[in-house]
């Protein structure tokens, strides 16, 4: 009774003041167009093609890649997330593996002795070449966010042998790929010059030339 007297009241009320009641009504949401695959009923084929595309990835990154290293996944910000990946050199790629895709991804390639190091949630890292500059960024980046204790270097995969932490930083340190390229050019570049030194000497220098360019050949 009550609420007939108040909605004739309202009524009358817009009759005399002119105003219309306007009746907002919640939008309707279409179904089935804008869903997010989060799981459920609509996430399982999402979900197994998603871990289907993820291991082919990472099986790409490990044809591309001199060497893998793995440290903990844990208590990092996606923030600092960033700021890691940003300092990586070129050729680097970072990536969180769940460590039963990772297990799929090396099945049959020669990182399959990465397994040993899937226990607990793991970064890893794919270098294409820059093993020292890779490693050199990532102990800056533990160093200056204190994760030196908790975020130590677990170990890494390189021509099919696995390494301890200490193992992957013994590697860093020697020469890159490049290195050896460039001191290698560096000499060939120095033959023809002792070659040229050689067949300019006249007469009885010829012998002398050759004998001090062989004793710089041992110097070197």
């Amino acid at each position: 009774m009550k609420s007939a007297i108040l909605l004739t009241l309202t009524g009358t009320a817009a009759a005399f003041t002119g105003n219309t009641q306007v009746c907002h009504r919640a939008p309707l949401v279409s179904r089935g167009k804008s869903n997010l695959y989060m799981g459920g009923a609509q996430g399982i084929a999402t979900s197994k093609e998603g871990k289907a595309a993820k291991v082919e990835a990472v099986r790409e990154l490990l044809d591309k890649s001199e060497m893998v290293f793995t440290v903990p996944a844990g208590s990092i910000s996606v923030a600092d997330t960033q700021t890691l990946r940003r300092s990586l050199p070129e050729g680097t790629t970072m990536s969180v593996v769940k460590n039963t895709l990772m297990n799929r991804a090396i099945e049959g390639t020669e990182y399959e002795a990465a397994s040993d190091l899937l226990k607990g949630p793991n970064m890893w890292f794919f270098i294409e070449e820059d093993i020292g500059g890779t490693v050199k960024a990532f102990n800056s980046f533990a160093k200056d966010y204190g994760k030196i204790e908790s975020h130590p270097l677990k170990g890494g995969v390189m021509d099919s042998t696995v390494y301890d932490g200490a193992g992957v930083k013994a590697i860093s340190k020697l020469p890159s790929k490049m290195d050896l390229i460039a001191q290698i050019a560096g000499s060939i570049k120095a033959v023809p010059t002792k070659v040229a030194r050689v067949v300019k000497a006249p007469g009885e220098k010829m012998a002398r030339a050759i004998k001090l360019a062989t004793e710089e050949d041992s110097d070197a």
